[in-house]
């Protein structure tokens, strides 16, 4: 499919997603980025703004499986990735499936969880794999993880581990909509008389899988991979930061920028892919030193005076 043909088709899927959520185009957008980049989302807002409506959405128009999630305190690892079951009719032990066989799994309050579940979900997003007793389970592509947390809420929850935050491609807030927007969605509550459902599938099974492998072939020119080498790099040399982005962080950005780039119906990714998507994808691998956190400081407000001081490169057409 070229560039266009897969422009058509992202913008169809937007479209239709946008039927059910009103007025959030910029975190729509981006949130399909991410899973076009077959990466995981940790979405982190407040609550009733439509996060799970937002992940079942995009599962059905993309034309994907869909599970969910309700991490509590009380989970096992076993509720999510499924084990070992008696089988009396042969007497042997057979293995069933958890919600975590999916292609996409809203995670929702994943901090509620403890740490060993959140273990057991960090081999499903790193490794697509499923271990149990004695074999392990692969997981289909795509899988994708949207995980959703609540950040001003604390009591009863365990903070997710540095070592699974970097794992999510990207993170999100959706933010409360405009006093109009609002109107709009009581309007369309009461026209239609009912709960709002899904939309219907957009793409058929398997093609948004080659939509994924089509982001490979966007070409990154080699000006803009020292651009985003440099980007990094910054972090670490920040005064205020006390751990900056790693090299994942590199990786993540340059394909968030591809996917990007194919979504607006190019091969080619331009410095503004990168700029767009710097805070989403780099943000939260950032650890702030006490100080600054206490003043106010998050990771959002560094990438963003990095942006404004790092020269961008000139690109040759």
């Amino acid at each position: 499919m070229n560039p266009d043909g897969a422009r058509e088709k992202l913008e169809e899927v937007l479209a239709r997603v946008g039927e059910t959520i009103v007025g959030k185009e910029g975190p729509l957008r981006i949130l399909l980025v991410g899973l076009l980049a077959d990466g995981h989302v940790l979405l982190e807002d407040l609550p009733g703004l439509g996060k799970t409506l937002m992940a079942k959405s995009f599962a059905r128009a993309l034309g994907l499986s869909f599970s969910r999630v309700q991490f509590t305190a009380d989970l096992l690892p076993h509720d999510i990735t499924g084990g070992e079951v008696y089988e009396p009719s042969t007497g042997t032990f057979v293995f069933r499936p958890g919600p975590v066989f999916t292609h996409v799994l809203l995670a929702d309050e994943i901090n509620r969880a403890p740490p060993k579940v959140q273990s057991a979900l960090l081999e499903a997003m790193q490794e697509y794999q499923v271990t149990s007793e004695r074999e392990t389970h692969p997981l289909e592509r795509p899988f994708l993880v949207m995980a959703t947390q609540n950040p001003i809420e604390l009591e009863g929850t365990y903070p997710l581990p540095e070592a699974q935050v970097d794992r999510f491609l990207l993170r999100l807030t959706v933010g409360y909509p405009s006093p109009s927007e609002e109107r709009g969605i009581l309007a369309r509550r009461r026209e239609r008389k009912v709960d709002l459902e899904p939309p219907d599938p957009v793409l058929a099974a398997g093609e948004f899988r080659t939509l994924q492998r089509q982001v490979e072939d966007v070409d990154v020119d080699p000006s803009l991979e020292g651009y985003v080498v440099d980007l990094v790099t910054a972090t670490r040399s920040d005064s205020r930061v006390e751990v900056g982005a790693s090299p994942r962080g590199s990786l993540a950005l340059t394909r968030l920028a591809r996917a990007r780039a194919l979504l607006e119906g190019r091969d080619f990714v331009l410095p503004d892919d990168l700029k767009e998507l710097a805070v989403p994808a780099l943000a939260h691998r950032l650890i702030i030193k006490p100080e600054p956190w206490i003043r106010g400081l998050r990771g959002t407000s560094v990438i963003r005076e990095l942006l404004d001081r790092v020269p961008v490169p000139k690109v040759r057409g």
